[in-house]
């Protein structure tokens, strides 16, 4: 088969770093192009682990010149900045897969919590880059939009359950992640004495992941239900552990309708125990676990913020958009111990 040319714009990141892990590796795509917004330096510079193992180039990022050495571009960029770089990549015809926010939200949402939207036209043409639900929207997508990695954990572990959920109750999650969430840049939270041995809650209520987690639900499920999602930092460098709290209408036995959901997902494995996040970290997997008492539920899922919640679900989606299976090339071994 034909190598795929493929182009990362944003390298310098950690979701930067582990697109290079995973492409460098992939059978079928192959990396021609990768960029940061100011470039003149190798990928050995920005990240000495790739040293003797990929020396490419690393330019100024420039839309022309991707379209003229990549059929897809991953966009690793922050908000504001990846739409400017889609909605001119798409007018040359190049696929996108973006890892920001910038099309993950209706207009008015992303508005509110973000900015102005600078690229309405190809917001409509966007593609919720979920998997389990939207396979075959991707597959015929020309822009995807990477799912945010506190949502992709929690829709997961609510999505077989909204079917049954009571409406007039609210969904409460308990959200944890690995300090690489808060990203590369510096910060006071991120200081190694303030997340040392330490653990806190950030943005609760207020967090721009509710309104992305509440928007996805209403559409999946027809209902506007009331989400209150509270972050927390851990003081480990990755992984991702949500604790969802929500109410049925009826006793329904909620591991048999867990399982049968996704018994043809192939990166959802349901735990008997509850999950950990040392079992899912380097890989593309989302472990839930489900326990009930009565009308009550609590679900419990995993995944690595980085790969699942980032970098190895924007090639499973470039997978799917170039026609390949989505298993391909994917990270399913967990970094243990």
């Amino acid at each position: 088969m034909k190598k795929i040319n493929v182009a990362i714009i944003g390298a310098s990141g950690y979701t930067g770093l582990e697109l290079i892990k995973i492409l460098i590796q992939h059978p079928h795509f192959n990396i021609t192009y990768i960029a940061t917004t100011e470039g003149g330096t190798k990928a050995s510079e920005l990240h000495p682990a790739l040293l003797g193992v990929f020396e490419q180039e690393v330019f100024k990022a420039d839309a022309k010149e991707v379209a003229q050495k990549a059929e897809l571009a991953f966009l690793a960029l922050p908000h504001k900045a990846a739409m400017g770089f889609a909605k001119e990549l798409l007018g040359l015809h190049v696929k996108v897969v973006d890892l920001s926010a910038d099309y993950r939200l209706e207009l008015e949402a992303y508005e509110k919590h973000y900015c102005e939207h600078e690229d309405k036209e190809h917001l409509k043409e966007a593609v919720y880059g979920l998997p389990e639900i939207n396979t075959e929207k991707i597959k015929k997508a020309r822009l995807v939009a990477n799912p945010g990695c506190y949502p992709t954990a929690s829709i997961l572990g609510i999505l077989p359950f909204l079917a049954y959920l009571n409406k007039e109750a609210p969904i409460f999650i308990d959200a944890k992640s690995g300090v690489s969430g808060a990203g590369k840049k510096p910060s006071t939270t991120a200081h190694f004495v303030s997340i040392n041995e330490n653990i806190f809650a950030y943005n609760p209520l207020k967090h721009r992941h509710e309104p992305e987690i509440a928007e996805k639900l209403r559409l999946f499920s027809g209902h506007n239900f009331e989400v209150n999602f509270v972050p927390h930092l851990l003081p480990v460098s990755r992984g991702m552990l949500i604790s969802s709290y929500v109410q049925t209408t009826e006793m329904i036995d909620a591991k048999a309708v867990l399982t049968v959901f996704y018994a043809q997902s192939p990166f959802v494995r349901i735990r008997e125990n509850p999950v950990d996040i040392k079992s899912t970290a380097g890989t593309n997997f989302c472990d839930i676990f489900v326990s009930q008492k009565g009308k009550s539920i609590f679900i419990s899922s995993s995944i690595d913020n980085l790969l699942r919640g980032a970098s190895s679900q924007a090639v499973v989606n470039a997978n799917l958009m170039c026609g390949l299976d989505e298993r391909t090339g994917i990270p399913i071994i967990a970094y243990v111990p």
